[in-house]
């Protein structure tokens, strides 16, 4: 009996702990719908206090779910029906729970009258996601911004998107074999891309990591191309930069530079270096997360360590973990998880449950954050960076041109960075699939949203 007992808290408790949230939200549990008879689902609020989520009354006294900016806050909302995605799926028990007083939902029951549910407060600012989906400008991408000292999320955009309003209507051409646009997709989050050179920040970290001594002597003529195993890596464009040192290097964004490192360095160090900063980790969030993936081993061979250090081979990164590597660089290698759900407050405001930051881990030294964050500083000052420049603080970041075909000229433009670089306020990731070259389309957007954010923050 004793055994038993012991075994049915152990039950109880590890259902507690972590299986309560999988049986509560899967799609055949009817909790939910019971829960939906007596009360209305609680609003979303953005951080700047704009409803954009509630449950309204049709006509006929259906009820339905509004989302009054349509496709703007699409892959981080979600949708309920369809078996739902997103905050509207992950956080629905929570929107669909009243902590009004016990004396509110007496009334409300005495009168037969449904109670609002509480009423979720995200980390998304209105204002910082509309200028992000207008840079966006309509391209197959996605734009983050995201506080590097909470890991709060202040904007996340992903085109193509959908309108949550009438997803029931176009669920069967979204689904469609002829729908290739992969619009349910939030390519924040969910996307995989080589990271091109903005991987540079990790490969020379692992070259400083493993000669200590030497590295400032590091020198490479780079005459616009490297051969590698009887194949040619040629910097961007052909662009012959000359000699450069390690700073060097990372300022110019030199593919030959990066190959002559990779050629040294072990591997194995080197995927555990990466590991440090996420890839091949996954961890829980409130919204799809796709783990990135770095997957050379001990006999990897020149060409596999070629192709690692420029951000390209079988090297893939969701522009969410780039964010994530930026933000703890900015944090003095502190990543912390980033987050959208702020707190959720009671209809009748008796009541308030916020959420605190997570620290993820200690990615690396601080010393070491402040030797990247210097050479980041070189590339937006004197480097392939510069147009993601703002008139109001100093932005530390880097572009990345990430080659996704055979074809000529096929690049994803990429720009990862945070300002100001000595206080860092908010760290901004800038992704254009097929968009070209990361310092002439991304880095100009990553540019334009420091400006719009600070001057936000001076009008306030």
């Amino acid at each position: 009996m004793i055994a038993v007992f012991v075994g049915m808290l152990i039950y109880f408790l590890t259902f507690e702990i972590s299986g309560k949230s999988e049986v509560i939200t899967n799609p055949l549990n009817n909790r939910t719908q019971n829960m939906e008879q007596t009360v209305f689902k609680g609003d979303v609020i953005s951080s700047d206090n704009v409803v954009i989520a509630t449950t309204q009354n049709a006509e006929d006294g259906t009820e339905y779910r509004l989302y009054p900016f349509g496709s703007l806050f699409a892959h981080t909302l979600g949708y309920t029906p369809m078996g739902g995605a997103g905050l509207e799926d992950s956080q629905k028990i929570k929107l669909l729970t009243s902590h009004n007083t016990f004396l509110h939902q007496l009334t409300a029951e005495l009168l037969n009258q449904k109670i609002r549910g509480d009423t979720l407060h995200v980390t998304l600012s209105y204002a910082l996601q509309s200028y992000c989906y207008d840079q966006l400008g309509g391209r197959n991408g996605t734009i983050i911004v995201m506080e590097p000292k909470t890991g709060k999320i202040l904007a996340m955009v992903s085109c193509p998107d959908f309108d949550p309003s009438s997803i029931e209507e176009q669920w069967s051409s979204i689904v469609s074999p002829e729908n290739t646009t992969g619009n349910l997709m939030n390519r924040g989050s969910q996307g995989l891309y080589a990271p091109g050179s903005t991987f540079k920040m990790i490969t020379l970290l692992e070259y400083v990591r493993e000669n200590p001594a030497t590295w400032r002597d590091f020198s490479y003529n780079c005459s616009g191309s490297y051969e590698v195993e009887g194949t040619v890596i040629g910097c961007h464009e052909g662009h012959a930069h000359g000699v450069v040192d390690a700073y060097g290097a990372l300022t110019l964004s030199c593919n030959g530079a990066f190959v002559e490192m990779s050629q040294s360095l072990d591997p194995v160090s080197w995927r555990e270096l990466c590991e440090d900063f996420g890839y091949n980790q996954g961890f829980s969030m409130d919204v799809q997360y796709k783990k990135s993936r770095f997957s050379l081993t001990e006999d990897a061979t020149a060409w596999d360590l070629a192709q690692a250090s420029i951000g390209q081979g079988t090297t893939v990164t969701t522009p969410l973990l780039n964010t994530m590597i930026t933000s703890a660089i900015a944090n003095n290698g502190i990543m912390m998880k980033p987050y959208l759900v702020d707190s959720f407050t009671s209809d009748d405001k008796t009541y308030e449950s916020v959420t605190q930051p997570v620290v993820l881990k200690q990615c690396i030294t601080a010393s070491e954050a402040a030797f990247l964050t210097q050479g980041m500083e070189y590339v937006v000052k004197d480097g392939s960076g510069y147009r993601a420049g703002s008139s109001f603080a100093q932005v530390a970041g880097k572009t990345g041109s990430a080659q996704y075909s055979s074809e000529a000229g096929r690049y994803h433009a990429w720009f990862t960075g945070f300002a100001p670089s000595d206080d860092p306020q908010i760290a901004v990731t800038v992704l254009i699939e097929g968009g070209g070259s990361g310092g002439e389309v991304a880095a100009p957007i990553a540019g334009n949203i420091f400006n719009y954010y600070f001057a936000l923050q001076q009008s306030k």
